[in-house]
């Protein structure tokens, strides 16, 4: 079963201590993001410059892939609490989840429409992973791919009016993006490596990804139609999953370059790193809240 790349695997020798970081002000929307810390997947939040680190699940299964509502005040996430992977969604302090799937596939990586009425989401209930949509009440659930391929990660474009995706039906994993209806599935990279965790900017105007094109995984730049793309890390560590600041001027991601997964961020030019956690757990699957 294909998935992003959020827990990184491949461990580095190499220890960063970055110089002059320059963190998000505190006043910044919050960040969710998974930690092991307390023995199993937990969904935790915290501050933007890591301080107030909570955890909002609390219980023996696995909770994964947060992600905020646009207003901020709902969380979507996976869980296997009732026995296989499906998704819920829970207020924002951690109260109150409700599952939204109910079927026997596995369901994950769920991302909000910004109009706030519809969640994304992938889906192996029909043999393969495919992309599907459903509203914010888990009715009409629908899949949008319809591929043979496995197709995961989706991210909404901030309009709306399109869904980045990654794909394997290229014998590679290669960032697509299609209309949010599921037409016009277009190709933006096209390199014999692997690309995961599309996320685009605030403007609309550019997606970073995370790809092993240069041997581990970086994390890259491109503009919306998949031109110029650029390696914004460049380390021999594995850096995954980035994911945007409210104000696009900031990118939170996953790095194991100081030998665990840990949350870091970083100017959108890839300078000032700043390590969030610090932690001896697994830290991994970052985003940022909209307000």
């Amino acid at each position: 079963m294909p998935a992003t790349i959020s827990t990184l695997t491949v461990q580095s020798t190499l220890t960063v201590q970055p110089t002059e970081p320059a963190q998000p002000a505190q006043s910044l929307p919050k960040i969710a993001f998974v930690s092991t810390r307390d023995g199993n997947s937990e969904i935790y939040v915290m501050n933007a410059d890591g301080s107030g680190q909570t955890n909002l699940t609390r219980n023996k299964a696995n909770d994964l892939d947060p992600a905020w509502s646009p207003d901020g005040k709902q969380i979507a996430f996976s869980s296997d609490r009732s026995g296989n992977y499906e998704i819920y969604v829970m207020n924002a302090d951690g109260s109150h989840p409700v599952n939204l799937t109910h079927n026997l596939g596995w369901d994950g990586h769920p991302t909000w429409s910004p109009d706030g009425a519809r969640i994304a989401f992938l889906s192996n209930r029909d043999g393969n992973a495919e992309i599907y949509v459903m509203k914010t009440n888990g009715s009409g659930q629908t899949n949008i791919t319809r591929s043979k391929a496995n197709d995961i990660d989706p991210a909404w474009s901030p309009d709306g009016k399109q869904i980045a995706f990654g794909s394997d039906r290229d014998a590679f994993n290669e960032i697509y993006v299609m209309n949010a209806d599921g037409s016009s599935q277009t190709r933006l990279t096209s390199i014999r490596a692997d690309n995961y965790s599309p996320a685009w900017s605030p403007d609309g105007k550019r997606i970073c990804f995370d790809s092993n094109r240069d041997g581990n995984f970086e994390i890259y730049l491109m503009n919306a139609d998949g031109s110029d793309q650029t390696n914004l890390t460049r380390n021999p560590a594995n850096d995954a999953s980035p994911a945007w600041a409210s104000d696009g001027k900031f990118i939170v991601f996953t790095s194991n370059r100081d030998r665990n997964n840990e949350i870091y961020t970083m100017n959108i030019d890839g300078s000032r790193l700043a390590n969030l956690t610090r932690n001896p757990a697994s830290d991994y699957s970052p985003t940022w809240s909209f307000k």
